[in-house]
């Protein structure tokens, strides 16, 4: 796999967009990881969701982060800090679902069967993990390779597709419990959730045409596009907004949307 040319290089040196966009990239950082600790001590509402959300948004920032410092060459001044697990792109499917689920069903309880949900999560963390442990000096030899589910072409088209086969199955669970519930405060519920996922399918096809794009242009026509200033940026900032995006719907649900994420129980 090609290796991405230095941001700074290509905004231009001490230019005043590179440390724009650096700037924004960083208060979403600081966003997700700040959001989602408020959900890890949120006490009211359904508390597995609220774990399941938090986590979300703490692994998406900590991602974008991974970004940063990947599109920055950090790792390539720093290599002992290359594969640091915090690169989780097949984890945010999983949380988002759960997140809609719980929220939606607090009776339910994970099966042995929900097993098979995490399984390229935990495997995508283990992979950076291991790696991360392993010498410099054999680090240097690995990178992005077409067929690692985990860390390369093969692990995006993953990301991608579960991506949008979570969404779409959260949103028929929303779909079913709108047709159901009788409840004003549980029909807000379900609204505050198809809003969550309707505004985030619509951000990430704008972040997959980025995806694809680059992945077709690169090795079928031999073009890179990250050379382009816009496209690098505009790829960036596209994932950037689906981080967004999650903190904002998060700020929302901690302050007028606190009373409609209450169970029953505590009405």
């Amino acid at each position: 796999m090609r290796k991405f040319q230095d941001l700074q290089t290509l905004l231009g040196e001490h230019s005043i967009f590179f440390y724009l966009l650096l700037f924004v990239l960083g208060v979403g950082v600081l966003q997700s990881l700040f959001v989602g600790s408020l959900f890890l001590f949120k006490r009211t509402g359904e508390k597995r969701a609220n774990r399941f959300f938090a986590v979300l948004l703490i692994t998406i920032g900590l991602t974008l982060l991974h970004n940063i410092l990947y599109f920055t060459c950090f790792y390539e001044q720093h290599p002992r800090w290359y594969f640091s697990p915090i690169y989780f792109t097949l984890t945010f499917p999983t949380l988002l679902f759960y997140y809609v689920k719980f929220n939606l069903y607090p009776v339910y309880r994970l099966q042995p069967t929900d097993i098979k949900h995490f399984i390229l999560p935990i495997g995508q963390w283990l992979f950076f993990a291991i790696l991360f442990c392993t010498p410099v000096e054999y680090k240097s030899a690995i990178d992005r390779h077409f067929y690692n589910p985990f860390y390369g072409a093969f692990e995006q088209c993953l990301y991608l597709g579960t991506f949008f086969a979570y969404i779409y199955f959260a949103y028929r669970y929303v779909r079913h419990k709108r047709r159901r519930v009788r409840d004003p405060r549980e029909r807000k519920k379900v609204i505050y959730l198809a809003k969550l996922l309707q505004v985030l399918f619509v951000l990430f096809c704008g972040h997959t045409v980025f995806v694809i794009g680059d992945f077709f242009s690169y090795e079928i026509l031999g073009i890179n596009l990250r050379a382009f200033k816009p496209h690098l940026a505009l790829g960036m900032l596209s994932f950037a907004v689906l981080v967004f995006w999650l903190g904002i719907y998060g700020v929302q649900v901690l302050l007028w949307g606190q009373r409609v994420f209450l169970l029953p129980k505590q009405k």
